[in-house]
Protein backbone atom coordinates (compact mmCIF):
# COMPACT_ATOMS: atom_id res chain seq x y z
CA UNK A 1 0.00 0.00 0.00
CA UNK A 2 1.32 3.45 -0.94
CA UNK A 3 2.26 5.53 2.10
CA UNK A 4 0.44 8.79 2.76
CA UNK A 5 2.33 11.86 1.61
CA UNK A 6 2.88 14.41 4.36
CA UNK A 7 0.88 17.61 3.68
CA UNK A 8 3.99 19.65 4.43
CA UNK A 9 5.83 17.84 1.63
CA UNK A 10 3.25 19.04 -0.88
CA UNK A 11 3.46 22.63 0.36
CA UNK A 12 7.25 22.76 0.36
CA UNK A 13 7.43 21.16 -3.08
CA UNK A 14 5.98 24.35 -4.56
CA UNK A 15 7.82 26.98 -2.53
CA UNK A 16 10.19 28.90 -4.83
CA UNK A 17 13.47 30.44 -3.68
CA UNK A 18 11.98 33.81 -4.58
CA UNK A 19 8.52 35.00 -5.48
CA UNK A 20 5.15 33.49 -4.65
CA UNK A 21 3.16 30.35 -5.35
CA UNK A 22 -0.59 30.15 -5.80
CA UNK A 23 -2.40 28.28 -3.05
CA UNK A 24 -4.69 26.86 -5.73
CA UNK A 25 -1.73 24.97 -7.23
CA UNK A 26 -0.85 23.51 -3.84
CA UNK A 27 -4.40 22.44 -2.98
CA UNK A 28 -5.10 21.01 -6.43
CA UNK A 29 -1.94 18.91 -6.35
CA UNK A 30 -2.63 17.77 -2.79
CA UNK A 31 -6.13 16.67 -3.83
CA UNK A 32 -4.60 14.79 -6.75
CA UNK A 33 -2.39 12.97 -4.24
CA UNK A 34 -5.41 12.03 -2.12
CA UNK A 35 -5.05 14.75 0.51
CA UNK A 36 -8.09 16.85 1.44
CA UNK A 37 -7.75 20.59 1.97
CA UNK A 38 -7.89 20.57 5.77
CA UNK A 39 -4.55 18.84 6.56
CA UNK A 40 -2.84 20.99 3.93
CA UNK A 41 -4.36 24.09 5.51
CA UNK A 42 -3.04 22.98 8.92
CA UNK A 43 0.43 22.39 7.48
CA UNK A 44 0.42 25.91 6.05
CA UNK A 45 -0.65 27.36 9.40
CA UNK A 46 2.21 25.55 11.13
CA UNK A 47 4.70 26.89 8.60
CA UNK A 48 3.34 30.40 9.14
CA UNK A 49 3.46 30.01 12.92
CA UNK A 50 7.04 28.74 12.66
CA UNK A 51 8.03 31.83 10.71
CA UNK A 52 8.89 29.91 7.53
CA UNK A 53 6.27 31.34 5.15
CA UNK A 54 3.90 34.28 4.80
CA UNK A 55 0.46 34.15 3.22
CA UNK A 56 -1.12 36.90 1.14
CA UNK A 57 -4.82 36.67 0.45
CA UNK A 58 -7.22 33.94 1.48
CA UNK A 59 -8.44 30.66 0.11
CA UNK A 60 -7.25 29.25 -3.17
CA UNK A 61 -6.76 32.74 -4.57
CA UNK A 62 -4.05 33.47 -1.99
CA UNK A 63 -0.30 33.03 -2.32
CA UNK A 64 2.58 31.79 -0.18
CA UNK A 65 6.17 32.98 -0.10
CA UNK A 66 9.21 32.01 1.94
CA UNK A 67 10.46 34.26 4.71
CA UNK A 68 14.19 34.76 5.14
CA UNK A 69 14.12 32.21 7.99
CA UNK A 70 12.19 29.74 5.85
CA UNK A 71 14.61 30.20 3.00
CA UNK A 72 17.55 29.43 5.31
CA UNK A 73 15.85 26.31 6.67
CA UNK A 74 15.04 24.94 3.24
CA UNK A 75 18.54 25.79 2.07
CA UNK A 76 19.94 23.70 4.92
CA UNK A 77 17.58 20.84 4.07
CA UNK A 78 18.87 20.93 0.50
CA UNK A 79 22.44 21.06 1.75
CA UNK A 80 21.78 17.81 3.61
CA UNK A 81 20.51 16.27 0.39
CA UNK A 82 23.54 17.61 -1.46
CA UNK A 83 25.91 16.20 1.15
CA UNK A 84 24.37 12.74 0.90
CA UNK A 85 24.79 12.55 -2.86
CA UNK A 86 28.21 14.21 -2.85
CA UNK A 87 29.46 11.60 -0.38
CA UNK A 88 27.92 8.82 -2.45
CA UNK A 89 29.78 10.10 -5.52
CA UNK A 90 33.09 10.39 -3.67
CA UNK A 91 33.07 14.18 -4.06
CA UNK A 92 33.11 14.93 -0.32
CA UNK A 93 35.78 12.66 1.19
CA UNK A 94 36.31 12.73 4.94
CA UNK A 95 39.56 14.36 6.01
CA UNK A 96 39.89 11.99 8.98
CA UNK A 97 39.29 14.70 11.58
CA UNK A 98 36.55 14.93 14.19
CA UNK A 99 34.93 18.27 14.99
CA UNK A 100 34.43 18.94 18.69
CA UNK A 101 31.84 21.52 19.74
CA UNK A 102 31.46 22.65 23.35
CA UNK A 103 28.23 24.49 24.17
CA UNK A 104 28.32 26.88 27.14
CA UNK A 105 25.21 29.02 27.64
CA UNK A 106 24.26 30.87 30.85
CA UNK A 107 21.25 29.47 32.69
CA UNK A 108 19.36 32.72 32.11
CA UNK A 109 19.50 31.98 28.36
CA UNK A 110 18.05 28.51 28.59
CA UNK A 111 16.03 28.91 25.40
CA UNK A 112 19.22 29.63 23.43
CA UNK A 113 20.90 26.60 24.99
CA UNK A 114 18.01 24.28 24.18
CA UNK A 115 17.81 25.60 20.61
CA UNK A 116 21.53 25.07 20.06
CA UNK A 117 21.47 21.55 21.43
CA UNK A 118 18.44 20.66 19.34
CA UNK A 119 20.02 22.05 16.17
CA UNK A 120 23.25 20.16 16.74
CA UNK A 121 21.34 16.93 17.25
CA UNK A 122 19.28 17.60 14.13
CA UNK A 123 22.53 18.04 12.20
CA UNK A 124 23.76 14.66 13.38
CA UNK A 125 26.11 15.69 16.19
CA UNK A 126 26.20 13.48 19.28
CA UNK A 127 26.87 14.53 22.87
CA UNK A 128 29.81 12.59 24.32
CA UNK A 129 29.66 14.54 27.58
CA UNK A 130 27.47 17.27 29.04
CA UNK A 131 27.49 20.13 26.54
CA UNK A 132 30.24 18.49 24.43
CA UNK A 133 29.31 17.35 20.92
CA UNK A 134 31.20 15.55 18.17
CA UNK A 135 30.68 15.22 14.42
CA UNK A 136 32.83 14.31 11.43
CA UNK A 137 31.40 17.41 9.72
CA UNK A 138 31.95 21.12 10.23
CA UNK A 139 28.54 22.23 11.49
CA UNK A 140 28.98 25.69 12.98
CA UNK A 141 28.42 27.52 9.68
CA UNK A 142 25.09 25.79 9.04
CA UNK A 143 23.50 26.61 12.38
CA UNK A 144 20.49 28.91 12.06
CA UNK A 145 21.80 31.39 14.61
CA UNK A 146 25.10 33.12 15.26
CA UNK A 147 26.24 30.82 18.04
CA UNK A 148 29.85 32.00 18.26
CA UNK A 149 29.44 33.59 21.73
CA UNK A 150 28.37 30.21 23.12
CA UNK A 151 30.67 27.76 21.37
CA UNK A 152 34.23 26.54 21.67
CA UNK A 153 35.45 24.30 18.85
CA UNK A 154 38.37 22.07 18.02
CA UNK A 155 39.36 19.39 15.52
CA UNK A 156 41.28 16.20 16.19
CA UNK A 157 42.28 12.98 14.49
CA UNK A 158 42.93 11.37 17.88
CA UNK A 159 39.50 10.86 19.45
CA UNK A 160 38.99 8.47 22.35
CA UNK A 161 35.37 7.79 23.35
CA UNK A 162 35.04 5.51 26.37
CA UNK A 163 38.25 3.74 25.46
CA UNK A 164 37.35 3.35 21.78
CA UNK A 165 39.73 4.95 19.27
CA UNK A 166 39.04 3.19 15.95
CA UNK A 167 36.99 5.62 13.79
CA UNK A 168 34.57 2.97 12.48
CA UNK A 169 34.00 1.65 16.00
CA UNK A 170 33.40 5.20 17.27
CA UNK A 171 30.90 5.75 14.48
CA UNK A 172 29.00 2.58 15.32
CA UNK A 173 28.98 3.47 19.01
CA UNK A 174 27.68 7.01 18.52
CA UNK A 175 25.63 6.52 15.32
CA UNK A 176 24.47 2.87 15.19
CA UNK A 177 23.83 1.77 11.63
CA UNK A 178 20.54 -0.06 12.16
CA UNK A 179 18.22 2.98 12.64
CA UNK A 180 19.64 4.61 9.51
CA UNK A 181 19.29 1.47 7.40
CA UNK A 182 15.74 1.06 8.70
CA UNK A 183 14.91 4.64 7.70
CA UNK A 184 15.78 3.84 4.08
CA UNK A 185 13.55 0.77 4.02
CA UNK A 186 10.64 3.14 3.35
CA UNK A 187 12.52 4.61 0.37
CA UNK A 188 13.13 1.14 -1.00
CA UNK A 189 9.45 0.33 -0.50
CA UNK A 190 8.44 3.53 -2.30
CA UNK A 191 10.64 2.58 -5.24
CA UNK A 192 9.09 -0.88 -5.34
CA UNK A 193 5.58 0.59 -5.28
CA UNK A 194 6.26 3.42 -7.71
CA UNK A 195 4.40 3.09 -10.95
CA UNK A 196 2.44 -0.01 -9.89
CA UNK A 197 -0.82 1.88 -10.37
CA UNK A 198 -0.98 3.14 -13.98
CA UNK A 199 -3.49 5.82 -12.94
CA UNK A 200 -0.97 7.56 -10.67
CA UNK A 201 0.26 10.73 -12.36
CA UNK A 202 3.93 11.62 -12.61
CA UNK A 203 3.57 14.59 -10.26
CA UNK A 204 2.12 12.37 -7.51
CA UNK A 205 4.84 9.79 -8.09
CA UNK A 206 7.44 12.52 -7.63
CA UNK A 207 5.78 13.64 -4.38
CA UNK A 208 5.74 10.08 -3.06
CA UNK A 209 9.40 9.52 -3.87
CA UNK A 210 10.48 12.90 -2.51
CA UNK A 211 8.50 12.41 0.70
CA UNK A 212 10.11 9.01 1.32
CA UNK A 213 13.63 10.32 0.73
CA UNK A 214 13.13 13.44 2.84
CA UNK A 215 11.93 11.34 5.79
CA UNK A 216 14.98 9.09 5.49
CA UNK A 217 17.41 12.02 5.21
CA UNK A 218 15.99 13.52 8.40
CA UNK A 219 16.87 10.30 10.26
CA UNK A 220 20.31 9.96 8.65
CA UNK A 221 23.34 11.53 10.39
CA UNK A 222 25.02 11.48 6.96
CA UNK A 223 28.32 10.07 8.16
CA UNK A 224 31.09 9.95 5.56
CA UNK A 225 31.22 6.58 3.75
CA UNK A 226 34.68 6.05 5.26
CA UNK A 227 32.91 5.59 8.61
CA UNK A 228 30.29 3.14 7.37
CA UNK A 229 32.32 0.46 5.65
CA UNK A 230 31.63 -1.27 2.37
CA UNK A 231 28.30 -1.84 0.63
CA UNK A 232 26.43 0.84 2.61
CA UNK A 233 22.76 0.13 1.88
CA UNK A 234 21.53 3.76 1.98
CA UNK A 235 24.04 4.67 -0.75
CA UNK A 236 22.65 1.93 -2.99
CA UNK A 237 19.05 2.98 -2.33
CA UNK A 238 19.81 6.66 -2.99
CA UNK A 239 21.40 5.72 -6.31
CA UNK A 240 18.29 3.78 -7.34
CA UNK A 241 16.13 6.69 -6.18
CA UNK A 242 18.16 9.20 -8.25
CA UNK A 243 17.81 7.11 -11.41
CA UNK A 244 14.04 6.90 -10.96
CA UNK A 245 13.74 10.59 -10.13
CA UNK A 246 15.75 11.67 -13.17
CA UNK A 247 13.46 9.65 -15.42
CA UNK A 248 10.33 11.13 -13.88
CA UNK A 249 11.68 14.67 -13.81
CA UNK A 250 12.63 14.55 -17.48
CA UNK A 251 9.08 13.54 -18.37
CA UNK A 252 7.32 16.00 -16.06
CA UNK A 253 6.73 19.68 -16.73
CA UNK A 254 5.36 21.36 -13.60
CA UNK A 255 6.30 23.82 -10.90
CA UNK A 256 7.23 21.41 -8.13
CA UNK A 257 10.75 20.98 -6.85
CA UNK A 258 12.22 23.66 -9.08
CA UNK A 259 15.79 24.14 -7.88
CA UNK A 260 15.48 21.17 -5.51
CA UNK A 261 17.08 18.57 -7.76
CA UNK A 262 19.84 17.97 -8.61
CA UNK A 263 21.15 19.15 -5.26
CA UNK A 264 23.61 22.05 -5.20
CA UNK A 265 26.92 22.25 -3.38
CA UNK A 266 27.10 21.58 0.35
CA UNK A 267 28.34 23.73 3.20
CA UNK A 268 29.15 20.91 5.64
CA UNK A 269 32.85 20.74 4.81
Amino acid sequence: MTHQIAPRTVVEAFLPASGEVLLADIYDTANLAGLPDQPVRLAIRRLIAGGDVTQHGRGRAGTLSLTSAGHLRMQRDRQSLALAFAQDAGDAPWDGRWRIIAVSVPERERTVRDTLRRELRDLGAVAISTGLYVSPHHLVDVLHMDASPYLSTATTDDLDVRGITDPLAIAELLWPHRPTVSAYAAVDAALQQDGEDPTTTAVVRKLQLADALERAIRDDPLLPPELRGRAWVPTQIRAAWARRWDTLHADTRNAIYEGWWPPATTAYR
